[in-house]
């Protein structure tokens, strides 16, 4: 079995983002950059009480969609070792100027020892911030390589382009897509 759960909160913008540095990210999305809080709040509270209260084993997956996808990329590139599967779709990777994309995470190196499994899904998608820069396959597909790049043998990387979805109609084909790859079935 599973234990599935949803964190719902007031201002996922906030929530969601690291502080960027382009003014028009910030002009945008005006209460953004409290990233760091929220997820110092899963690890510390979220992750402990689910541990105390419920029988459950050590996994975890992590599922992010659009700035729910920034933050699962933030905590994979951050505190990977928070999550053994992250279901990444359709990353708001535009934010900061591509910012994410540009740093060297831990996962990255040979000496990475924990098993990681990173599902990435896009649709076809577009420019959410109207820049030729940002194009969602294209970031999605940059996130896949980067990672791909890793000398550790502990990452397990899968990227599904998705072209007959959109960005409101990507999460749901994306999660049965990552489920099955990630969680398949057992042969009897």
């Amino acid at each position: 079995g599973s234990i599935v759960v949803g964190i719902a909160n007031k201002d996922r913008k906030r929530d969601f983002t690291y502080p960027s540095r382009r003014a028009k990210d910030r002009e945008m999305l005006p209460t953004s950059g409290g990233s760091a809080k929220f997820i110092r709040y899963i690890e510390k509270e979220v992750q402990p009480f689910i541990k105390e209260k419920y029988a459950a084993n050590d996994e975890a997956t992590l599922i992010g969609q659009s700035l729910g996808g920034l933050l699962a990329t933030e905590i994979l590139f951050t505190r990977p070792m928070m999550f053994d599967k992250y279901v990444i779709i359709s990353p708001s990777l535009w934010w900061d100027d591509g910012g994410l994309l540009n740093r060297n995470p831990a996962i990255l190196k040979e000496d990475y020892k924990l098993p990681t499994a990173v599902y990435i899904g896009v649709g076809k998608e577009g420019s959410v911030d109207g820049s030729k820069e940002h194009i969602m396959e294209r970031d999605a597909q940059k996130l896949a390589e980067k990672v791909s790049s890793t000398r550790s043998k502990k990452i397990k990387i899968y990227f599904d382009y998705l072209p007959d979805e959109n960005h409101a109609t990507v999460g749901h084909q994306a999660v049965f897509n990552a489920f099955r790859l990630l969680y398949p079935a057992k042969k009897k």
